[in-house]
């Protein structure tokens, strides 16, 4: 029996067809935004593809073409978040050990003010709360990348664990003033807060 013309063709596997792959200018950079915006709203376990896909005005199979499984998505979009994590240690130990705190609790909070990191961060922070992928990549980021070289230049007892008690008290501070949003601190003048959490930073890394 001969096929008739209404017959569909059967579905081809592999790469995308090349209207698809193609996506139009700029289809990797709109994916990695959509996924940012995608991975930030709905965290990681509860972001899809397709989602994704749809916020950038592409096919799925183009999201899968780039960048392979939802992880490596996920990795690409949050990536922006690493240089300035990379340039941190060397910013905060510049100065004299006084004034630690205050360096290190200024960059962290205005990385966070920064449009440009705010999106991948809220997508790290919302997703590592209930994802190991996305906590391995947070705690890569805060604990090896930024917390570990900076105890590493203090020349103190305890140094490590005084770092991560430091985290502590600006990853605090970031959860309810971007994440959760109470206020008044949602919405405080950053050298305020600045002013105010520095202290217990200092006492955390160098005091008593």
């Amino acid at each position: 029996m001969t096929e008739t013309p209404d017959t569909p063709a059967p579905r081809r596997r592999g790469r995308p067809a090349r209207a698809a792959a193609d996506g139009g200018p700029g289809a990797r950079e709109r994916i990695v935004a959509a996924a940012r915006a995608e991975f930030a709203e709905h965290g990681y376990d509860k972001a899809s593809i397709r989602g994704i896909a749809r916020g950038a005005g592409v096919d799925p199979a183009l999201v899968h073409h780039y960048f392979g499984p939802k992880e490596q998505v996920f990795a690409a979009a949050v990536e922006v978040v690493a240089a300035p994590v990379l340039e941190a240690p060397d910013i905060v130990l510049a100065g004299g050990r006084d004034e630690v705190g205050e360096r290190l609790t200024r960059f962290f909070l205005g990385v966070w003010d920064n449009p440009v990191s705010r999106a991948p961060l809220l997508a790290v922070v919302r997703s590592a709360i209930a994802n190991e992928t996305a906590a391995a990549i947070f705690r890569d980021l805060l604990s090896t990348r930024l917390m570990a070289r900076i105890a590493d230049g203090l020349d103190i007892p305890d140094a490590r664990l005084r770092a991560e008690l430091a985290a502590s008290q600006l990853v605090g501070a970031a959860l309810l003033r971007y994440v959760i949003r109470i206020e008044p601190l949602a919405s405080a003048d950053v050298e305020q807060v600045v002013a105010m959490l520095a202290p217990a930073v200092q006492r955390h890394l160098t005091g008593e």
